[in-house]
């Protein structure tokens, strides 16, 4: 009998015992987090300190729930790196499923955010609360992972819980394997925001 779980519920104990998954440390195998960067100009850096001043500004009046997260920091965020233009489009929402026969479990959810540029996954996007972890959402994100249509490729995954953001690198294989970036925060000194969108800029560009 097929086991059913809702990705929500999923823990990466489930992903490495059902799908094999695998933490890889080795800082050679998510370079595009590290390596140079777009520049982000002068403009855009004014509207990312707006964006920031404007998550304080939410903190001061909790709760900072996840359709804030979304309206006041993430959608901003994704209308400076272009994510809105030709050639890409989002969609929100989006019904995923994976199943692992051998194992008799099949995960369903529903994605926050999947970037395509055509029919081409190029970032999928879980928001969270701000009162939720970062941990608390990546098994849920790595399990959208998997369902990308296109595992041939390597496939990027964005976190946001409030004014935290990790990006998740994928890649699929025997073995699918699996990085992190550093966690910026909003709340550091200067404004981690910058390197967010120069990081998105960077994997469109892929």
């Amino acid at each position: 009998m097929v086991q059913t779980l809702q990705a929500r519920n999923v823990t990466l104990r489930h992903l490495i015992d059902n799908f094999g998954l695998q933490l890889i440390r080795d800082e050679q195998f998510f370079r595009e987090w590290q390596d140079v960067l777009p520049d982000i100009t002068d403009a855009e850096k004014q509207f990312l300190d707006k964006v920031q001043e404007g998550y304080f500004n939410l903190i001061d009046h909790p709760p900072l729930l996840e359709k804030a997260v979304q309206i006041a920091i993430l959608g901003p965020v994704l209308f400076v790196a272009n994510f809105f233009l030709p050639p890409f489009h989002i969609q929100a929402e989006r019904s995923v499923e994976i199943s692992a026969e051998d194992e008799g479990i099949t995960i369903r959810g529903q994605a926050d955010l999947i970037l395509l540029k055509e029919q081409l996954w190029v970032m999928a996007i879980e928001s969270k609360e701000a009162s939720f972890s970062i941990e608390a959402g990546l098994a849920q994100l790595l399990a959208y992972m998997l369902a990308n249509p296109h595992p041939s490729k390597p496939s990027f995954g964005l976190i946001v819980t409030g004014g935290s953001f990790m990006f998740v690198k994928l890649v699929q294989g025997n073995v699918s394997q699996y990085a992190i970036s550093r966690i910026f925060e909003i709340r550091n000194p200067g404004n981690d925001l910058y390197s967010v969108v120069a990081i998105l800029k960077h994997i469109g560009q892929l």
